[in-house]
């Protein structure tokens, strides 16, 4: 442990590669033993939203419900995607197994599990908790919703300060559904203007979406195992360094801010670290990359020109 502490040292203040953070949970997933990928098909259109409350932050940022929201609506209006049946469900996650039978994707955007005082939808407070698993009722309803997504092959995205997770059994899963997650210390979650930039254009999220400039909040530099297959950069995001809380150091350079990942069963992921300032939902290429991700991890075809949706109309102001 005390090489383990003298690593992540070394990695936050002399500004040593990624690979020394990697190296220490790939060692701390080896003894574990986390299962690597087994999830995922049901062919029911049928997307679950999974909202935090907006438990922090000043009007139009972090409002989870009211993203998510924009999101199911974009998809129902959608002329070009077929029928797609949606549910936004804020707040804790129901623990009736029944909600999530037919679902061909779970999306959560949510606070992280970090505090008591904030709310992800799926996994409990990790001050709460022993840090490495859960109480029997949550241990049982997160058994079974994973065996849910199992059976229906049902894709899982999870969304900017939903991908921080402390709790080690809940960081098992990540791994499972996402091939990664946001880690404290090692990561980072800054506010800029960003330039996105579309990697691995070939791939289906990506179609029809163009680069885009704005500003939000990145959460970035996660960690991603080399180890792990199946993972697909999509996205990075190059700081432009102009924002007056950017406070970045000046070689933070350019970060994955998305990714999409294929289980061994063929059940999909997609994690994206954006998704702060609610009237980002105006930007079409912002929107159509996220819902992109959404249909693609639902196991539908996601169109060639991308899924349009009507530009929502967002009032609140930055």
């Amino acid at each position: 442990m005390v090489r383990s502490t003298q690593l992540i040292q070394e990695f936050l203040f002399k500004k040593e590669p990624l690979v020394w953070l990697t190296a220490f949970f790939s060692f701390c997933l080896l003894v574990t033993g986390w299962p690597f990928g087994n999830t995922a098909s049901a062919q029911p259109n049928e997307v679950i939203f999974l909202a935090g409350p907006k438990d922090h932050g000043m009007a139009g940022r972090h409002d989870y419900p009211a993203d998510l929201k924009v999101l199911a609506e974009s998809l129902r209006k959608s002329n070009n995607i077929g029928d797609v049946t949606t549910k936004v469900l804020v707040g804790k996650a129901p623990r009736d197994l029944n909600v999530y039978k037919n679902a061909a994707a779970i999306v959560i955007n949510s606070s992280s599990d970090r505090s008591g005082r904030e709310v992800h939808p799926l996994f409990p407070p990790n001050p709460n908790t022993s840090g490495t698993g859960y109480d029997e009722e949550t241990e049982a309803f997160l058994e079974g919703l994973n065996e849910i997504l199992k059976n229906n092959k049902a894709g899982v995205v999870v969304i900017h300060y939903a991908l921080w997770i402390e709790n080690w059994a809940a960081r098992g899963y990540y791994m499972d559904w996402l091939g990664g997650f946001w880690v404290q210390m090692g990561s980072r979650n800054p506010v800029d203007i960003w330039e996105m930039e579309p990697q691995n254009v070939e791939h289906p999220i990506l179609n029809g979406v163009s680069p885009w400039k704005y500003r939000d909040e990145i959460f970035s530099r996660f960690f991603l195992p080399d180890q792990i297959s199946g993972r697909t950069e999509l996205l990075t995001a190059m700081p432009t360094y102009s924002d007056e809380q950017s406070r970045l150091p000046e070689n933070y350079g350019t970060q994955v801010a998305a990714w999409s990942y294929t289980r061994e069963d063929g059940g999909r992921g997609f994690a994206f670290g954006g998704m702060d300032f609610h009237d980002n939902m105006e930007i079409d290429d912002y929107r159509k990359f996220v819902l992109n991700g959404i249909v693609w991890s639902a196991g539908m075809k996601v169109p060639p020109e991308g899924v349009h949706s009507p530009t929502p109309e967002i009032e609140i102001g930055r």
